[in-house]
C-alpha cells in the first residue's frame, strides 16, 4: 500500500469495555489478510512513568522490548499479533506535555504562547503519525484511553478530529459503546450509546464503525435503530459479546466482517480472506482440553490486572498442553508456616509472583521454602526469584537474617542487593533495569532444555540484583545459576537441579508470550506441573 491508514479506536458510556482487546482484533485481522500492522495506544493520565502506577488502578505494568514502561494493553496488542512494541506505541498526557514544555524551554516557539491548540495537538498529531512514517506500515490503529466526554481526552479527541479532515479517506473512527440490560425491563438499552455518539459528535468526529459492548445478543432491529439514530450504515454496527476468553473476539469479529468493513471504508480489496488456520487451531486445543491444571499465584495483589500477562501466558502453556487452567490467587500476607500447607498442597505448581516493597514478602519466602522441601513445581518470577534466593540462604546457607538490601538495608547478608549504578538515583519512575538484556544459558540445565539454545534476550523491571558475593556459596549448596548477563555477569535465572522444577527468572518472560508462540520457560512449567499432578 501507497500510504499508511490510521484507525482511531475510541469508547464511550463505561471504561474498562474492552477498547484494548477490540484494538489488538483489528490488528490481527488485518495482520491476517497479509498487511503491516503497529497499534498504539494514548493514555490521558498526567503521569509520565506508568510503571508509578497503583496496580489496583491500571493493573500490571507491562514493559516494552527497548525498556518504556507502558499500559497493560500493550501487552494484548503483542500476545495478539506477534508485533513487539516500543516506548513509541505509548504516550501519556504528561509525556506530550513535557515534550511541548521542553521544547518552549529550548525557545523552539521563539516566545509564543504556548496553547493546547495548536501546540499540545500538534505534538499528539506527530506522536500519532511518527510510527506511519518511520516504518511505513500499511496500518497504524491508535486507541484512546478514557471515555468520550472525559475532560482529560479532549486534547486528544481535537486531533483525531483534525487528523480525520486532513487525511481524508485514509483515517476511520471505531467507537466502541456500552449497551446496558435492565433485567427489571427485560430490555436492552440503546439510549447511552446514542448520547455517548452525540457527544463524539459534537467534538467533530462522526465514528465509521460502532462496536456495542452487551451482555445479550443483539437483534438486528436493534442494530438498524443504533444505526439510523448515529449515522452509521446498519452493518456498520458490530456486537461485541461477552465471551469465555477474549481469544475468541477476533473470530466474533470476523464472523460479523469487521475487516471486510474496514477494508471496504478505505476502498481496499477484500478478496483475500484472513488466514486464521494457526489462531483457529488454539482455539479449538483450548475447547478440546477437559483435564485441569491447578496453577496458585502467591502475591500481594488480589486483582487479576495486576498478573495479567502472567496469567495469558499461563493460559498459552495450558492449552498448548492439552490442560484447562484454574488458577487460585494465595495472599501471601496470610501466609503462615502453620497455614501454608492448606494453600498449596491443593495445587499442581506454584508461581512466586513479582512486585516490590516490604509487604507480602515473608508469606511468599514461606510459601517458597514449603514448595522446595516438597517437591512442588515452582516459578519465580522477578522479586519472586530474589525470594527464592532469600528463602535458600536462611534455611539451606544457614543465613537467618539473609534479605534484600530493598526490605532490609541493615542485614549483614544482604543476597539480593542493589545494582552500583542504581545507588545515587532518587527518582522513582524510569530508573530501573528496563527493557531486554542477553542472558547465556548453562548447558544442561533445564532452562536450557526448555530454550533448545544458549542465547536469549529477555524484558526486565527491576533495580535489585543477585549479589554474585555469595555466587560460589550458593552453587556450592545446590542452588546453581544458570543464566548470567554475558556484559555484566549479572544472575538471571537460578535453578535448584535436586528438586523436579524449581526455577526463578531475574526478568519477566510473560512480557514476551504471544497466542502463537508461548513462552518455553511457561510450557516447560505446566509440562512439569501435569507430571507433578499425575504422581499425587
Amino acid at each position: 500500500m501507497a500510504e499508511t491508514k490510521y484507525i482511531f479506536v475510541t469508547g464511550g458510556v463505561a471504561s474498562s469495555l474492552g477498547k484494548g482487546i477490540i484494538s489488538a482484533s483489528v490488528g490481527m485481522l488485518l495482520q491476517a489478510r497479509g498487511f503491516k500492522v503497529t497499534i498504539q495506544k494514548f493514555d490521558p493520565y498526567i503521569n509520565i512513568d506508568p510503571g508509578t502506577l497503583n496496580p489496583y488502578e491500571h493493573g500490571e505494568c507491562y514493559v516494552t522490548e527497548d525498556g518504556q514502561e507502558t499500559d497493560l494493553d500493550l501487552g494484548h496488542y503483542e500476545r495478539f499479533t506477534g508485533i513487539r512494541t516500543t516506548r513509541d506505541n505509548n504516550y501519556t498526557t504528561g509525556q506530550n506535555y513535557k515534550s511541548v514544555i521542553e521544547k518552549e524551554r529550548r525557545g523552539d516557539y521563539l516566545g509564543r504562547t504556548i496553547q493546547v491548540i495548536p501546540h499540545i495537538t500538534d505534538e499528539i498529531k506527530r506522536s500519532i503519525m511518527y510510527l506511519g512514517r518511520k516504518n511505513q506500515y500499511d496500518f497504524v490503529i491508535t486507541e484512546v484511553g478514557g471515555t468520550v466526554g472525559d475532560i482529560e481526552s479532549t486534547p486528544f479527541l481535537e486531533t483525531i478530529r483534525q487528523l480525520k479532515w486532513e487525511l481524508g479517506k485514509r483515517a476511520l473512527c471505531i467507537h466502541l459503546t456500552y449497551v446496558p440490560y435492565l433485567a427489571a425491563a427485560k430490555e436492552l438499552k440503546t439510549k447511552p450509546t446514542q448520547h455517548s455518539v452525540k457527544e463524539l459528535q459534537s467534538l467533530g468526529i462522526q465514528p465509521d464503525i460502532l462496536v456495542l459492548r452487551a451482555e445479550k445478543d443483539l437483534s438486528v432491529n436493534l442494530r438498524k435503530k443504533v444505526a439510523a439514530f448515529c449515522n452509521v450504515s446498519p452493518e456498520a454496527v458490530i456486537q461485541s459479546i461477552d465471551q469465555n476468553t477474549i481469544y475468541e473476539v477476533p473470530v466474533r469479529m470476523a464472523e460479523q466482517k469487521l475487516d471486510s468493513i474496514i477494508l471496504q471504508k478505505f476502498n481496499l480489496s477484500t478478496e483475500k480472506e484472513a488466514e486464521m488456520g494457526p489462531w483457529m487451531h488454539f482455539l479449538e486445543r483450548r475447547h478440546n482440553a477437559k483435564e485441569i491444571i491447578r496453577i496458585g499465584l502467591v502475591g500481594k495483589y488480589n486483582l487479576q490486572d495486576a498478573y495479567k500477562s502472567i496469567l495469558e501466558s499461563l493460559s498459552q502453556a495450558a492449552t498448548y498442553n492439552d490442560r484447562k487452567l484454574k488458577t487460585e490467587f494465595i495472599n501471601s500476607e496470610k501466609l503462615t508456616t502453620d497455614n501454608v500447607a492448606g494453600y498449596i498442597d491443593k495445587m499442581d505448581g506454584i508461581i512466586i509472583c513479582p512486585g516490590f516493597g516490604q509487604r507480602g514478602i515473608e508469606g511468599k519466602i514461606i510459601a517458597t521454602q514449603y514448595c522446595r522441601e516438597h517437591d512442588i513445581p515452582t516459578f519465580g518470577i522477578c522479586l519472586g526469584m530474589q525470594m527464592m534466593v532469600i528463602e535458600y540462604a536462611r534455611n539451606v546457607l544457614g543465613y537467618k537474617d539473609a534479605n534484600s538490601a530493598e526490605m532490609d538495608s541493615g542485614t549483614t547478608h544482604n543476597v539480593i542487593d542493589i545494582m552500583e549504578e542504581q545507588k545515587s538515583i532518587t527518582n522513582m519512575g524510569g530508573t530501573m533495569r528496563l527493557g531486554a538484556y542477553d542472558c547465556t544459558l548453562k548447558k544442561g540445565s533445564l532452562v536450557f532444555q526448555a530454550y533448545g539454545k544458549a542465547k536469549i534476550a529477555e524484558r526486565h523491571r527491576h533495580r535489585y540484583e543477585f549479589n554474585n558475593n555469595y555466587k560460589e556459596e550458593f552453587e556450592n549448596n545446590g542452588l546453581i545459576c544458570t543464566g548470567i548477563n554475558p556484559t555484566t555477569n549479572l544472575v538471571e535465572i537460578v535453578e535448584v537441579p535436586a528438586c523436579k522444577w524449581f526455577v526463578g527468572t531475574q526478568f519477566h518472560p510473560e512480557y514476551s508470550s504471544t497466542v502463537l508462540q508461548p513462552h518455553p520457560l511457561f510450557m516447560s512449567f505446566i509440562k512439569a506441573s501435569i507430571e507433578a499432578a499425575a504422581n499425587k
